[in-house]
């Protein structure tokens, strides 16, 4: 009895945070756009180069500095893939993004370095862990703009990317971490009307360039902009996770909606809702869905061309460890609320400087404290220096 008394009483604390997630979700929802066309936050496809002829280079690099209060040695940060050491300064991603590009034929190489590479693309085998992107497209239509794309492409998941300049914030909410970045396959791109962009991949699975399963994963996106300042984009995910880390998985569905609003000159509004279940196939039962859910937004106010400050809120559950196992013990599952508050400074147009503190708090005793023993809350504080060119 008192244990049941006990579980009940952590779902209570659960539906507490989550209604007051909802209520900050949808007070930073209301907005009216008026402005110039924005900038789409969660595909890498964003120029800051040197064009000779049809080839455009350009590079970056992101620097960073970030310390847990819960963890007293350096180390990895647990739940992260970027900006992801504790307690030392290192490279998050740094890159050198190769483009070609006339009106039939494109490419793109983007080799890659740091922190972020180590930790995402750790399952990757040989140099396939420090390639960022690599496909080439051709223009299948001579009237119409429509492109196929193949290699290794961006995600078109979630309203982030590992590109932190391009973002409101300097870190990465836990929708993005625990989506994929990258995927591998084909993707097809054709314009539906003067709004609207559909996009189809045929993939070789969640976050893979090495099929892991012989099984090829389907994923959709449209991308909807209804005005030059909203962007509205909806994807789904279905594909076979079977492998041999995981042997009772099947089926995974996966859907993910996002917006991106520019308010006027200074006001920047951005959120993300996502959903799935794993199809899981047990030894002695009958096949079961597991699920797992996220939300989050975030506005970013510039009360200065150069100057401007960006807060974030979100939840996440997955109480049936899916995509996150907790590194502590004797937990149900993992779910946590998080919220940020970044500085911006744009120090010229090519050198960005963050400075962002984040809290964290479970129902669960998810995270570690200096002691390695479980805790329910952590602080993190990062800063960054980020140069594209």
């Amino acid at each position: 009895m008192h244990m049941i008394l006990k579980l009940l009483k952590k779902r209570q604390t659960i539906a507490v945070t989550r209604h007051k997630f909802y209520f900050f979700l949808w007070l930073n929802l209301i907005a009216f756009a008026n402005n110039a066309q924005i900038q789409n936050m969660g595909m890498t496809d964003g120029k800051d180069s040197l064009e000779a002829g049809k080839v455009n280079i350009n590079g970056y690099v992101d620097l960073y500095y970030g310390r847990s209060l819960n963890l007293p040695t350096a180390g990895d940060r647990p739940y992260a893939v970027s900006s992801s050491r504790n307690r030392e300064i290192s490279i998050n991603l740094a890159y050198i993004d190769i483009r070609y590009q006339d009106e039939f034929v494109r490419a793109r190489f983007v080799p890659a370095v740091g922190t972020y590479m180590n930790a995402n693309y750790a399952a990757e085998p040989g140099t396939l862990k420090n390639i960022f992107e690599a496909n080439a497209g051709v223009r299948i239509s001579k009237k119409r703009n429509i492109w196929l794309d193949a290699g290794i492409l961006g995600s078109p998941f979630t309203n982030e990317t590992a590109i932190s300049k391009d973002q409101l914030l300097y870190s990465r909410s836990f929708a993005a971490e625990n989506a994929p970045y990258y995927i591998s396959g084909a993707r097809i791109s054709a314009p539906i009307g003067k709004k609207l962009t559909a996009y189809g991949y045929l993939i070789n699975g969640w976050q893979q360039i090495a099929d892991v399963n012989n099984n090829l994963a389907i994923a959709t996106q449209i991308e909807y902009r209804p005005t030059n300042t909203i962007l509205i984009n909806w994807n789904t995910y279905l594909g076979n996770e079977e492998s041999i880390n995981k042997p009772n998985f099947r089926m995974r569905y996966f859907t993910d909606v996002y917006a991106i609003l520019k308010a006027g000159k200074k006001v920047t509004l951005t959120a993300d809702v996502y959903g799935g279940f794993q199809e899981i196939k047990p030894d002695t039962a009958a096949s079961k869905m597991l699920p797992w859910w996220q939300a989050n937004a975030a506005i970013q106010y510039e009360f200065h061309p150069t100057l401007s400050v960006a807060a974030r809120i979100e939840f996440f559950e997955d109480l049936n460890q899916v995509i996150i196992t907790p590194i502590t013990t004797n937990t149900i599952g993992f779910s946590t609320y998080s919220s940020s508050l970044c500085f911006n400074w744009k120090v010229n147009a090519k050198t960005w400087f963050r400075l962002e503190s984040r809290h964290y708090a479970s129902a669960e005793k998810v995270y570690l404290d200096k002691t390695k023993g479980a805790q329910a809350t952590d602080f993190l504080g990062i800063t960054s220096l980020c140069v594209s060119f």
